[in-house]
């Protein structure tokens, strides 16, 4: 059984956690911060599980909205495994280049608001996936799928027993405040790693498994793959343009992300006009943060690429 958990992220039903029960043990999937395992516990609790059934703890990818929260649940879960891509789990393992990273961003208060306190987890509790690999999970089976284009140490994990695939970041952003007129799916594009080809290929590999509903991270099952895919296709493919176009204007590297946002604000509001929720305010508060990221995310791209043409 999969059950989703609001993890109470910056705003309701924007970043989820995932619990998976068999057999009277569980599994969680995305980690999501430090604040949010109080609430991930009692959803345990509410199965008649005890931290002590928790024999996995899966991220997706170490961005701290997915991971934030490991060093916390695991010691909360002593009998509880890390899983993660191999380029992940040295960040879990020691995260104070993740810390740093994030602190300089954010800046100490903003950080710890966001995602607490995170710790180094025990090398001897992290296990990494290769490609392909599988993992038992208390008599039920796993997959773990590398997929590249939204972060180079990204992978989705396939359930065959419940036809599901748990995607992160790498099938889009979902909300389902933003569905109430239809399917509306979007890549995010935050720094540091997009790259739209290997993104199409993760995106298309997902729907090749053939399970029925995608988990992402953000936010709640997703049962139209197929028009998801394409969604999100057309949508790589803008970015993918925007960020050329942005690479070959004659915009300075730091004004990059100005140029970029209010053309990537144009094209939601393009999607959305004739919705209710594209006239609603509270969808722009919703999309502010994704918009500013996925803009960032082409910026740092598109200088990367001058440069490296330069040299």
């Amino acid at each position: 059984m999969i059950h989703t958990i609001d993890c109470g992220y910056t705003m309701p039903r924007y970043a989820a956690a995932y619990l998976l029960v068999h057999d009277g043990k569980a599994a969680f999937i995305d980690n999501n911060t430090a604040h949010a395992v109080p609430t991930m516990l009692q959803t345990l609790e509410q199965q008649g599980l005890t931290p002590e059934d928790v024999e996995l703890c899966i991220i997706t990818h170490v961005h701290l909205d997915h991971a934030g929260g490991s060093s916390a649940l695991m010691k909360a879960c002593p009998n509880a495994t890390l899983v993660a891509h191999p380029r992940a789990a040295r960040h879990a393992i020691d995260p104070s280049k993740l810390i740093a990273s994030a602190s300089q961003v954010y800046g100490e208060a903003k950080f710890e608001e966001l995602y607490g306190k995170i710790e180094p987890i025990s090398e001897a509790r992290v296990k990494t996936m290769e490609d392909g690999e599988t993992l038992d999970f208390n008599g039920r089976t796993l997959a773990f799928l590398h997929t590249r284009g939204h972060a180079n140490h990204h992978f989705v994990i396939v359930d065959d027993a419940e036809s599901a695939v748990f995607t992160g970041d790498a099938f889009g952003l979902c909300y389902p405040d933003l569905c109430e007129d239809g399917l509306f799916v979007f890549p995010s594009t935050s720094p540091t790693d997009f790259d739209g080809e290997l993104a199409r290929e993760a995106v298309q590999r997902i729907v090749n498994t053939g399970m029925s509903t995608a988990y992402p991270t953000h936010f709640g099952p997703v049962t139209r793959l197929e028009e998801a895919r394409d969604q999100m296709i057309e949508w790589l493919n803008f970015s993918e343009a925007l960020m050329e176009e942005a690479r070959d204007s004659d915009q300075p590297d730091d004004a990059l992300t100005a140029y970029i946002e209010p053309k990537l604000r144009a094209r939601f509001e393009g999607r959305l006009a004739d919705t209710s929720v594209g006239r609603d305010p509270a969808t722009w508060d919703r999309l502010a943060m994704d918009i500013d990221l996925n803009a960032q995310g082409l910026a740092f791209i598109a200088a990367k690429q001058r440069k490296k043409a330069r040299q």
